[in-house]
């Protein structure tokens, strides 16, 4: 086997999950051994083919798990098929249908952003699996962590110490009153590698992050990355939403900062993108000069 190939145990874990033992199979990020944190294949074999996630640290074991519950509790078009699971108590196996011919953004299209929300209409319409639970309160997180520690938040060169000193009050205090609990399913993690295209309908994956809150945050978390890939600014899809902006932004400005998460490395470049037009569209909304660096 080379570098690139999963480990004779993790091939047991994969035949496990699917009822058959992969023939061929394509690396699609995490540990390129096979399961150092969370390995990620496209894998065939018997005229069938799947994608398998392998999670091997505490971290990435428990989301595997979680997301499997979600999975295993809600059949909707919005989901991609379960096709197994498996779970030795060590590295859970998590088999889906093998999503890589759909079609994937960007580009972003006017028809494309319609379907997305179609979907999320779904979503939000669908009763929450009762192991979902309702957003977290986020302590530690958002404006009041820049306020207390803002060398990581400036850092990154979104704006001037000067504009954030002018502008932390408003963003703080709007941030405060957005309105984020409710009673519908979100998928809370909606950005272009988590969603594809398929017979004229989207189609959301990784569903580690899901939560039961307010729909219009489902799509607030949505908007900072579909604008930094060309989509529509976010006020062309939810207007007149100050506090939410603000809080979104809050969100990715205060932990795109933050060391590199050692089970998702992705994930805080991805943070910076999306603060990157997500406080702009907060200044807009709350009437603030934009961010100058």
């Amino acid at each position: 086997m080379s570098g690139m190939d999963p480990s004779v145990a993790d091939l047991d874990r994969m035949e496990a999950a699917l009822g058959w033992r992969p023939a061929w199979w394509r690396h699609r990020g995490g540990d390129r051994g096979g399961s150092g944190t969370a390995a990620r294949w496209v894998v065939g074999g018997e005229g069938s083919s799947a994608f398998v996630k392998l999670g091997a640290t505490p971290l990435t074991a428990a989301w595997f798990r979680r997301e499997h519950e979600t999975y295993r509790s809600l059949r909707a078009p919005f989901l991609p098929r379960l096709l197994g699971f498996s779970d030795d108590g060590s590295i859970p196996t998590l088999a889906l249908e093998d999503l890589s011919g759909a079609d994937w953004p960007p580009p972003w299209t006017d028809e494309r952003v319609s379907q997305v929300l179609d979907a999320l209409r779904l979503v939000h319409a669908t009763r929450p699996p009762r192991h979902i639970e309702r957003i977290p309160t986020l302590d530690g997180t958002g404006w009041p962590v820049v306020r207390r520690s803002p060398e990581a938040f400036l850092a990154l060169g979104l704006c001037s110490r000067d504009w954030l000193a002018a502008a932390l009050d408003a963003l703080e205090t709007a941030a405060d009153r957005a309105p984020i609990t409710g009673s519908a399913l979100l998928h809370l993690d909606v950005r272009s590698d988590n969603l594809c295209f398929r017979n004229g309908s989207a189609v959301l994956v990784d569903w580690v992050a899901a939560v039961v809150g307010n729909p219009d945050l489902d799509i607030a978390f949505w908007l900072p990355s579909l604008h930094a890939e060309g989509g529509p600014p976010p006020e062309a899809i939810l207007p007149d939403v100050p506090e939410l902006a603000a809080w979104v932004a809050g969100f990715f400005c205060s932990r795109a900062g933050d060391p590199p998460i050692p089970d998702a490395p992705h994930v805080r470049p991805l943070q910076l993108a999306q603060s990157r037009t997500a406080l702009p569209w907060a200044a807009r909304a709350l009437g603030l000069p934009q961010p100058s660096a």
